[in-house]
């Protein structure tokens, strides 16, 4: 029986992407399970150390006798190595699926082909590149720290009309000045949910004392990172008190926040981006301020960029990043407009 492949591995794509930022540092995988071309069973991984995809289909079909006559879909290739949970290529094996349909190849050293090619000896039937580029897509942070050796960026900020990231700070008055509206204010926090960390420099901190969290949203928050070389951040700034990780990282440690502190001798772009990569952060939202987000862009160090442009002037205060917003895709959110652009 033929089977319209792109239409199962598009309903995996769409049930991995339902868990954008719960997996990290693993990536979105979704699998079905298809006999006499209808879906018997559907699973995603949820979270890192919980079931992968594959196992979670397996289990939630009813009739396990099923299995050998069926056809498992998945977007990325099944594991071959030993983790948090068994192969999943030894567990297709072990309930005798003979057909396994996969969207991408598993970028990580620990696969790469690897799942293929011990389903393939095992005399599986694989068929593999389906809907490639929207799986690669779905997953592009997760191929990016693998490929590039580094997290998958993303720099982010609101300007107003004129241009303007900020007033400047003895402009401001008691209550902190919001350029952007609140749908715009609540969909950021939904793109801090999606990444696993989120990045400012420490003069954001001292001027704003943000909280960095995903409050305006459900999710876990991101993991903290401000960019302190000299150790200027106070010690009572609320982003401490606050659930989740911070690391405060600095030229030398911070012994005031040891508990946060982390030293990189030569403080440049690349050292801290390979140490990021050192410890398994996968991608980082940049939110500012000016400072950091041009030094993003003067190295051409960026995946992803979103702006959030107001409809109305602040006259004077801090100029937004120089950045030409031509050639980004557009949308309005609420009384905004956001501007898109993506790098592959």
């Amino acid at each position: 029986m033929n089977y319209n492949h792109n239409k199962y591995i598009k309903r995996c794509i769409e049930i991995a992407s339902k868990e954008i930022g719960n997996t990290y540092p693993n990536p979105l995988v979704g699998c079905v399970i298809v006999y006499n071309n209808e879906i018997i069973s559907e699973g995603s991984h949820k979270k890192y150390g919980y079931d992968h995809a594959e196992q979670d289909a397996i289990k939630n079909v009813i009739d396990k006798s099923l299995l050998k006559d069926s056809t498992l879909y998945v977007n990325l290739e099944p594991c071959n190595h030993y983790g948090k949970t068994p192969p999943c290529s030894e567990i297709i094996i072990k309930n005798n699926i003979k057909k396994v349909v996969i969207g991408s190849r598993d970028p990580n050293n620990k696969v790469k082909g690897g799942g293929i090619e011990f389903l393939t000896m095992k005399g599986v039937e694989i068929e593999y590149g389906i809907l490639e580029k929207e799986c690669k897509d779905l997953n592009k942070r997760f191929y990016k720290f693998h490929e590039s050796k580094r997290p998958y960026i993303t720099l982010k900020w609101a300007e107003s009309k004129d241009n303007f990231i900020s007033p400047y700070l003895h402009d401001e008055k008691k209550d902190r000045y919001w350029i952007s509206s609140n749908e715009s204010k609540k969909l950021s926090h939904t793109f801090r949910k999606e990444e696993q960390s989120i990045l400012v420099g420490v003069q954001t901190v001292i001027d704003d004392n943000p909280k960095l969290t995903t409050r305006l949203d459900s999710g876990k928050n991101p993991i903290r990172i401000i960019l302190d070389p000299n150790g200027r951040i106070p010690k009572k700034s609320i982003l401490f008190k606050e659930e989740g990780q911070t690391i405060v990282l600095s030229k030398n440690k911070n012994q005031e926040i040891s508990n946060y502190s982390m030293a990189i001798n030569d403080f440049n772009l690349d050292k801290i981006l390979s140490f990021l990569y050192d410890i398994n952060v996968q991608s980082i939202l940049v939110e500012g301020g000016t400072k950091t987000i041009n030094e993003f862009l003067k190295y051409d160090l960026w995946d992803c960029i979103k702006v959030f442009k107001s409809q109305s002037n602040l006259i004077k205060g801090i100029k937004s990043p120089n950045i030409s917003l031509d050639e980004f895709d557009s949308k309005v959110v609420g009384t905004d407009v956001l501007y898109e652009k993506y790098r592959y």
